[in-house]
């Protein structure tokens, strides 16, 4: 790790709603242990040694607060606040734009800001497998029986789990390859950056990442959120 480059450019897309999470503000104000589940999410960015910047695509509506009530935080965790947009696509890209003329940025890691609990050792890995192929995210294999339906439930069939994985984030590229799959992108919907660039013909490494990367989506996500935490502090995984 001492020998790896701080070349790491962090775009934490931070502009959606709260509408399923269930309240009119962004669900990122909601506390976690005591602190808006956005700062716990870019402190563990920060913290990383090659991590060298964190821009963080905002709504207009959201920036005032963030300017303002966490005004403080944003300059202690360095934090590039920028533009974001209605669709994740656009915020990412006023990230990618934003940092696209620093030559000392070799990989863009997109990370949801509603996944504060991601480990050091998981983003190690995940840096390093990108370092080597240019593409790769951390992932978690499904471990439950799967079933799939095609009639609204009246019948099902079991689908073989042995090469299915949840995708997670961080998703981490070499700069120029996020720069070519959006320079290739022209709307059609994607669920996440990876698939993108798998449509320019660049293979996307799997990563294992610990099973606890939560994505906060629910109110009960929180307490689920706050166990993990605290069993991660105490076991030194945070």
């Amino acid at each position: 790790m001492s020998n790896s480059p701080k070349n790491v450019a962090v775009i934490l897309p931070a502009a959606g709603s709260g509408r399923r999470f269930g309240r009119e503000e962004n669900k990122l104000f909601a506390a976690l242990a005591g602190e808006p589940i956005w700062i716990v999410a870019a402190r563990r960015l920060r913290v990383h040694p090659r991590v060298s910047r964190i821009v963080m695509p905002v709504s207009d509506q959201d920036r005032p607060r963030f300017e303002g009530d966490f005004a403080d935080h944003v300059r202690k965790l360095g934090i590039e606040l920028v533009a974001g947009g209605a669709e994740r696509t656009e915020s990412v890209l006023s990230g990618l734009s934003h940092v696209a003329e620093d030559g000392s940025v070799g990989l863009i890691a997109i990370h949801d800001a509603a996944r504060p609990l991601v480990r050091r050792d998981d983003l190690d890995a995940v840096f390093a497998k990108a370092d080597q192929t240019g593409a790769a995210i951390l992932a978690a294999p499904v471990t439950a029986t799967v079933k799939q339906s095609l009639d609204a439930g009246v019948s099902c069939r079991t689908v073989d789990r042995s090469t299915l994985w949840l995708a997670q984030t961080p998703q981490v590229f070499a700069l120029d390859v996020l720069q070519r799959a959006y320079a290739k992108h022209r709307g059609r919907p994607a669920t996440d950056d990876a698939e993108l660039v798998t449509r320019i013909g660049v293979d996307v490494a799997l990563v294992q990442g610990a099973p606890d990367n939560l994505k906060i989506t629910h109110p009960n996500d929180l307490v689920v959120a706050e166990a993990i935490l605290k069993t991660q502090i105490e076991s030194h995984h945070a």
